[in-house]
């Protein structure tokens, strides 16, 4: 028995030390998780790549036999017509034969005209087709196949688009909202300022101008506080937006970490080769040679073979000879078309040429974006450092001149001047640090590679 609790108490100490090892989901996870997934744009690009995937179908069954049902009735009148003299052929002779047999053994026969238009005549079949010899199948299903690629590559750009857009969404609300704390932070250090100044005015210590100035910092942090407060607002609208949730959904704010390991390896980072829109380029292009082939082959022959099981005769006829089997093969094959086959060669060809221009002005576009967004987030960095040693030097000095304003050596502009610095300071790191993440979502969609 007590085995068996010593095994059971381990089994729960393993359960709890993996739960607690096991990295929860960030905020910021989550929303990206909920923007690829609800977004209205993507949505709609995911339906485009449904559809090439149809159209692969479509490609796909030219290559098996098709069978088609048709019918045909006919009721005519007049026309032309044919005249068969069966009477005036055969009515003298079987008059002469009747006489010498004493009989009426051969009766007379009347003249006959058959009109060539079918009356009361019906065609029902079925009908097999197959195509033996036909270069459009074979490449039309190779275009198809490299369009459903380019689909996903689309599809891969907006979402890699859309991931950095809710990054810096977020981290446009998060700086508002770490504004609105400092901000919040000030606002509590200035009213005590001024009820301090009201108090050394009511007990004839104090003038009235400081407590005016103490009133006017109180008002100034006020109105910092609704701009702050409206572009969080703001912020809040354009993540839910891109999330496609109600602009009024509330948007849960979270401390975003800096990870300096990961900024110094994506500074390394210099391949991008399998960035989606090389990717979609080069699609292209083979989709391109794939038309270029297909034009240059024209002149091969197209051989399809039919085979029809039906039954027709007059009258709804229906017996033994009624019914019929056809088979029949059909060969076509251009002999002069005006240069049309021509020109399309050629126009794959030009095609062929904007498309190398096209690929290697993307390169260059690309490696242009990478090394800026390196040298932002250098930037971003250096920013980063000296807003941090601005605020280090800002709090020693706000922390001076404050016991110095309490014990009455220092004035109260002194006060409220390394009051509002250290307020910037804080402001500046915090801006500093957004700054440098929006500039690494920036940098991770420039490499964005394939999953």
């Amino acid at each position: 028995m007590q085995i068996v609790l010593k095994r059971i108490l381990l089994t729960v100490l393993i359960f709890f030390a993996i739960l607690e090892k096991a990295p929860a989901q960030s905020q910021l996870d989550g929303y990206i998780y909920e923007g690829l997934q609800n977004n209205l744009v993507l949505k709609d690009k995911n339906i485009s790549l449904n559809q090439s995937l149809l159209a692969l179908k479509d490609a796909k069954s030219f290559f098996l036999p098709a069978v088609d049902f048709g019918a045909n009735y006919s009721l005519a009148r007049g026309g032309r017509a044919i005249i068969l003299p069966l009477g005036d052929l055969l009515n003298g002779v079987y008059s002469s034969l009747n006489t010498l047999m004493d009989r009426q053994t051969f009766m007379p026969l009347e003249n006959v005209e058959e009109q060539f238009m079918p009356n009361n005549f019906y065609d029902a079949r079925f009908r097999v087709s197959y195509p033996i010899l036909n270069p459009d199948l074979h490449y039309n299903k190779l275009i198809k196949e490299q369009s459903v690629k380019l689909e996903e590559y689309e599809v891969e750009i907006y979402k890699a688009e859309l991931v950095k857009n809710i990054k810096q969404a977020y981290y446009q609300f998060c700086l508002a909202h770490t504004a609105m704390e400092i901000l919040n932070q000030s606002k509590i250090l200035v009213e005590q300022n001024l009820k301090d100044n009201r108090s050394l005015l009511a007990n004839g210590k104090g003038l009235p101008a400081q407590v005016l100035r103490a009133e006017s910092e109180v008002e100034n942090i006020n109105a910092q506080l609704i701009e702050a407060l409206n572009r969080k607002a703001n912020a809040a609208y354009y993540v839910n937006f891109l999330l496609n949730r109600p602009m009024e959904s509330e948007v849960i704010f979270e401390t975003q970490p800096i990870e300096e390991m990961e900024i110094n390896r994506l500074l390394q980072e210099e391949d991008y080769e399998q960035r989606a829109e090389l990717l979609k380029i080069n699609t292209a292009t083979n989709i391109q040679q794939t038309v270029l082939k297909l034009n240059q082959r024209y002149a091969v022959p197209r051989l399809n073979s039919f085979v029809d099981l039906g039954m027709q005769g007059f009258d709804f006829d229906y017996s033994q000879q009624s019914r019929y089997a056809f088979f029949g093969l059909n060969l076509s094959m251009p002999v002069f078309q005006g240069g049309r086959n021509r020109n399309a060669i050629l126009r794959s060809q030009n095609q062929l040429e904007a498309l190398s221009y096209q690929t290697e002005l993307l390169d260059q576009q690309i490696n242009m974006a990478v090394r800026a967004s390196k040298n932002n987030i250098k930037a971003a960095q250096a920013a980063k450092t000296s807003a941090e040693h601005n605020l280090r030097s800002a709090s020693a000095y706000l922390r001076l001149i404050d016991r110095g304003y309490k014990e009455g050596t220092n004035s109260l502009i002194e006060f409220i001047d390394a009051r509002n610095q250290f307020t910037l300071s804080e402001l500046k790191v915090t801006v500093a640090n957004y700054t440098l993440l929006d500039a690494l979502a920036q940098l991770e969609r420039e490499l964005e590679t394939l999953n």
